[in-house]
């Protein structure tokens, strides 16, 4: 079972597997992946290159290069258990393969290893993985826009997502988090983002940081309101984000979108009927002035009376 399971998922989003290795960033990717392989394998050109391989046979590959990329495999592996998204599998191949063939390249020559790091370096430069397209319910905020957003109906809850376009966590966790839009949007639950990469104003406002080393993006933070209830990843006294994955079962149950979704459905209503303010909160209600005990409201309605 614990192999089906990763080939059944494989072969069910292979349709979609498919759209991404169409685009020109992911045809470049795997091309630079499987670069020494079509080095060594492809004759004319393998003839003349070195082996450690007893037979003296250039083209195929020798136990080194073997250990190599067994390794590769393994790391793969070990990395491919916390990814989330489809993306996150095909993009940790990439990058190994990628560190793989520059260790090959200049193992087999130094030449032909500084061309292909060179190449890498130009192609991380100048060509960025493709951003999430896809259908959303997703407001987008600026930092002059997001604390009207937050303040102008107290009734309204919001699941805000910081993040930042360099961010590959964050390019990743795009397409869960606008599904989650789409199951749970409504009147009264609404979802946001907010580029903290572009408004630093806001990254230090919310408290939140963009330094890689924090590893604090994504982060999502529950609003009601106007006021933040909690927050994804938590972070520590040292400012550095507690271990959490962003898959969407993690996010339902934490933020619990099910019966804040419940509730908040009760703001779907006609224009002529009023609205009733929510009696509990799913999450710490925010303390509110004492009202005067009924008895005392009597009483001193009573000697009003007896005055008159």
């Amino acid at each position: 079972m614990a192999l089906l399971t990763p080939l059944f998922a494989f072969l069910y989003h292979l349709p979609q597997v498919y759209k991404w290795l169409l685009k020109p960033y992911y045809i470049a990717s795997l091309f630079m992946s499987v670069a020494f392989l079509l080095v060594r394998k492809t004759p004319g050109i393998c003839e003349h290159l070195s082996t450690q391989r007893e037979d003296g046979n250039s083209c195929d590959f020798d136990w080194r290069e073997v250990e190599i990329l067994m390794f590769l495999s393994a790391i793969v592996m070990m990395k491919n258990r916390r990814a989330i998204t489809i993306e996150q599998h095909v993009g940790n191949i990439i990058l190994f393969s990628k560190v793989a063939n520059v260790i090959l390249f200049f193992r087999l020559d130094i030449r032909l290893g500084l061309l292909y790091l060179t190449l890498c370096i130009v192609f991380l430069m100048i060509c960025k993985p493709p951003l999430y397209m896809g259908p959303e319910y997703i407001k987008y905020f600026s930092d002059k826009t997001i604390d009207d957003e937050l303040e102008k109906d107290n009734r309204v809850t919001w699941i805000v997502e910081f993040f930042a376009n360099w961010s590959p966590e964050c390019q990743s966790f795009a397409s869960v988090y606008a599904d989650l839009s789409l199951k749970y949007n409504c009147a009264g639950l609404k979802f946001g983002k907010v580029d903290i990469g572009r408004y630093s104003e806001v990254s230090k406002k919310y408290r939140v940081s963009t330094s890689p080393l924090s590893k604090q993006l994504p982060s999502l933070v529950l609003f009601q309101g106007g006021k933040e209830v909690m927050r994804r990843p938590q972070v520590d006294k040292k400012g550095r984000a507690v271990s959490w994955t962003f898959t969407e079962e993690n996010i339902i149950r934490e933020f619990n979108l099910n019966e804040l979704y419940q509730k908040s459905k009760k703001l779907d209503k006609p224009k002529g009927e009023k609205f009733e303010r929510p009696t509990e909160s799913v999450f710490a209600p925010v303390p509110e002035e004492e009202e005067p005990e009924a008895e005392t409201i009597t009483a001193m309605d009573t000697e009003s009376k007896k005055d008159k």
